[in-house]
């Protein structure tokens, strides 16, 4: 049995009540859209705030006294030049590094963009926990598995040095078997092998992932439906599905093979602080995953499990994210009610 076989057979069961994947062609139109995304002058969303006083009134509009709406930077810049090129003389300068945005007579100003955009060179760890953390401030860090670290490691305060190491201690008297954090501000500094080895080409052919069996979608039922990574980098680099499947493995470390994913990276050391890990790994909920996905693919709006947080790196590729503050309704976030007929519930939708 072929990929394309084995492609159908996952399908149908983690989708039984569909019967045509490429019904809306977006194979076709999505290409388009997405190339707009990626070469872009800052492909980046951010959030514009919109202060209070500006007719939101009520105690049943007390949520909307502070209105959240996605703004692109681009959009900024573009209205900015508009402005100069009917003779106006506008100008305006963005600053990623202090997420300081500014501009002079236009509507963009005094407005914080979010995300703000570090390079894991230039940013210690105690400056992202203080200024950004701290402050539910959204991050974009680039370079982290590069080995960004020359730079920054003479920089990491004693402090952080000791938060680590105390962490660790916690966890070896609550459980005997604890997981090892890299505090080796060295070891921490290495390119990760991850670069080259879950490079799409090199995930085809590795010889201890391509015959592993990996979660991509489940059933009615909840029951989980795997298929070999091998598998399904024909189908990631073949199929023309509207929302295909994802891989979105959690157990990989239960396999003596699979496991090996867990030497190709690193924790990063801006997030050392893992409080589940004093639970011990046998009591902990399930805190890694292993994502493989094709273009068009993607996870619905969610909360993660016990509302947790969790850091995201993306190795190769492009992943669009959407995010949303505490405070922004549900039937807002879900817009089910924008859902058209005939279409469905699906990231690519959204």
């Amino acid at each position: 049995m072929g990929w394309e076989e084995k492609a159908a057979k996952a399908k149908k069961g983690h989708r039984p009540s569909l019967k045509n994947w490429e019904s809306d062609n977006l194979a076709q139109t999505f290409p388009p859209y997405g190339e707009a995304l990626v070469t872009s002058a800052h492909p980046y969303s951010s959030f514009k705030i919109i202060a209070s006083g500006n007719g939101i009134t009520g105690d049943g509009e007390r949520r909307g006294k502070v209105l959240e709406r996605t703004l692109s930077l681009l959009e900024c810049v573009r209205n900015n030049n508009a402005v100069v090129r009917n003779g106006g003389s506008r100008r305006s300068s963005c600053r990623y590094g202090d997420s300081s945005y500014s501009s002079t007579n236009t509507s963009c100003s005094e407005t914080m963009m979010y995300p703000v955009v570090l390079d894991a060179y230039e940013t210690p760890p105690r400056e992202f926990h203080e200024r950004y953390e701290a402050k539910c401030i959204p991050v974009v860090i680039r370079n982290v598995p590069h080995g960004a670290s020359s730079s920054t490691a003479n920089r990491i305060n004693r402090d952080d040095h000791n938060d680590i190491m105390m962490m660790e201690e916690e966890k070896k008297e609550c459980d005997g078997h604890h997981q090892t954090y890299n505090s080796d501000s060295n070891n921490n500094n290495k390119e990760w092998p991850a670069i080259h080895r879950w490079a799409f080409d090199a995930l085809a052919i590795d010889p201890q992932l391509s015959d592993r069996a990996l979660k991509c979608g489940e059933d009615d039922d909840g029951y989980t439906i795997r298929m070999k990574l091998k598998y399904f980098m024909e189908y990631l680099h073949h199929n023309r599905d509207d929302s295909p499947l994802y891989i979105f493995d959690t157990t990989f470390d239960e396999d003596k093979y699979a496991k090996r994913i867990l030497e190709d990276y690193t924790v990063p050391e801006y997030f050392n602080e893992d409080l589940l890990g004093l639970v011990g790994e046998r009591r902990r909920p399930p805190y890694r995953w292993f994502l493989v996905g094709p273009c068009r693919s993607g996870t619905t709006v969610h909360i993660d499990p016990l509302a947790t947080s969790a850091w995201n790196t993306l190795i190769h590729g492009v992943k669009r994210w959407v995010l949303f503050p505490p405070h922004v309704p549900k039937s807002v976030v879900k817009g089910r009610k924008l859902i058209l007929p005939g279409e469905d519930d699906e990231a690519i939708h959204y």
